[in-house]
C-alpha cells in the first residue's frame, strides 16, 4: 500500500503526536497532518515537536462540520480525537463537549470518508466495558494487588484479561459511552459503504508527554507527584486497583503495522494492550515511583468510590497478536522510568502543567 497521505484527528495530543513522529520515520515519504483543536493541557507543546519534525499543524475543531468540506482525501486516518477523562461530564457541565468531540466529531468523520475513501484507524478504550459488569468480576487480593479468581460470574475473562463473550450491556460513563457508540457506528459505515477500518480497544496508554490528571493519565499523574514531592491518595480500593499498560510506543509500532496492512480491515475490534505481563496496581506503581524518581511522597485512603471507577481492568490481546506480527516490548518499569526521565528533564517547562498542588490527586 503506498500511502501518501495522513490524517491524525487530535493530532497534538499524547497519542496523536507520537504516532504523528513515528509513522514519520517509518514512512519517510507520508505527508502528515496533524488536527487538533488545543482543548488539551501540553497540546501546544507537543504541536512544537510535530513540526520540528516537518509534521504539518493544523488548528481546527472535529465537532466543527464545516471544517471537514476543506479537508482533502487521504490514504490513511487515524482517529484519536477524544475527550479521555472518566470522569468527563459529571454533573453534566461539559457534557455536551464529551458527547460532541468522541461522537459527533467521529461521525463527521465516517461521513468524510463515506465521499472520500481511506483507511481508517479507530481508537477506541476499554472504558467501553458496562462499570457493573466490570465490577462483578471476582476478584482475589493477593498481596498488593487484585487478582480474578478461576470462577466467573459470566463469560468473557480468561487468565489472559478480558475478551470477547464479555457483557456489554448497562451503563459506563459518558467517556466509554459514547466511544462505544462511535465503535457501533464505524462498523455500521464499515458494512454499508465498505470502508477500510480497524479498531483498537485500548488498555491505559502511558509514556513520555502524557499530561496526566487525577481523570486521566495515572502513570504520568503518579511520575509527576513523586517527581513535585506532592501527596498522593489512593480512592476507593486501598490502592489495589489494576490495570494493564501498553507503552506509547508499542502501540505506535502497531499502527504502523495497520497503515500498511495489504488485506482490507472489516471493522474488526481488537483488544489492545500490556495484558497480564504489563498489569499493575497502584501500590506497585508506586514503589516503581518511588525507585525511579528517589522521592517517597505522602499517602493517604479515601475508601469512596467515584462513579465510573473499577477494581481490575486487564486486556486479553490474544486476537491482536494472533492477526498482528506484534507483542508489546516494553515492560511497566520501562514506562515508569521514560515517564520520569522526561518530567525530570523537563521539569521546570512542565510545572504548569503537572505541578498543581490544588488538584486531588488519586485513583
Amino acid at each position: 500500500m503506498g500511502l501518501r497521505q495522513c490524517l491524525i484527528t487530535g493530532g497534538c495530543g499524547f497519542v496523536g503526536s507520537h504516532l504523528a513522529c513515528h509513522l514519520h520515520r517509518v514512512f519517510p515519504g507520508l505527508h502528515i497532518t496533524a488536527l487538533d483543536n488545543f482543548h488539551r493541557h501540553g497540546s501546544r507543546l507537543n504541536a512544537l515537536i510535530l513540526e520540528q519534525e516537518g509534521i504539518d499543524v493544523r488548528e481546527g475543531d472535529v465537532r466543527d462540520e464545516a471544517l471537514w468540506k476543506t479537508l482533502p482525501p487521504c490514504d490513511l486516518v487515524i482517529d484519536a480525537a477524544a475527550e479521555p477523562s472518566v470522569l468527563a461530564g459529571r454533573g453534566g457541565g461539559d457534557a455536551d463537549y464529551v458527547v460532541g468531540t468522541n461522537l459527533v466529531g467521529t461521525l463527521h468523520l465516517l461521513e468524510w470518508l463515506r465521499r472520500n475513501g481511506g483507511r481508517l484507524v479507530f481508537l477506541s478504550t476499554s472504558r467501553v466495558y458496562p462499570v457493573e459488569a466490570l465490577r462483578a468480576i471476582r476478584l482475589e487480593t493477593r498481596g498488593d494487588r487484585f487478582e480474578p479468581a478461576a470462577d466467573q460470574p459470566f463469560p468473557g475473562i480468561t487468565p489472559r484479561g478480558i475478551g470477547s463473550g464479555f457483557p456489554m450491556e448497562g451503563p459506563r460513563t459518558l467517556y466509554g459511552a459514547t466511544k462505544y457508540a462511535s465503535e457501533i457506528m464505524v462498523r455500521e459505515y464499515a458494512a454499508q459503504f465498505g470502508l477500510d477500518v480497524v479498531i483498537n480497544r485500548c488498555s491505559v496508554l502511558a509514556g513520555p508527554r502524557q499530561m496526566g490528571k487525577t481523570d486521566q493519565g495515572i502513570v504520568a499523574l503518579w511520575a509527576a507527584r513523586h517527581v513535585y514531592q506532592r501527596p498522593l491518595q489512593y480512592l476507593g480500593y486501598g490502592g489495589r486497583q489494576v490495570r494493564d499498560l501498553l507503552h506509547i510506543d508499542d502501540l505506535a509500532e502497531l499502527v504502523a503495522l495497520q497503515a500498511e496492512h495489504v488485506s482490507p480491515f472489516h471493522a474488526q475490534v481488537y483488544p489492545v494492550g500490556g495484558g497480564p505481563e504489563r498489569s499493575v496496581s497502584l501500590r506497585e506503581l508506586t514503589r516503581l515511583c518511588q525507585t525511579f524518581s528517589g522521592h517517597i511522597v505522602p499517602l493517604s485512603e479515601d475508601p469512596a468510590i467515584r462513579p465510573g471507577d473499577a477494581p481490575w481492568i486487564v486486556m486479553d490481546t490474544t486476537e491482536t497478536e494472533r492477526d498482528f506480527p506484534w507483542r508489546p516490548r516494553r515492560s511497566v518499569a520501562d514506562i515508569v522510568r521514560d515517564t520520569i526521565q522526561w518530567i525530570v528533564a523537563n521539569q521546570e517547562r512542565l510545572a504548569e502543567v503537572l505541578d498543581d498542588p490544588a488538584e486531588r490527586a488519586g485513583g
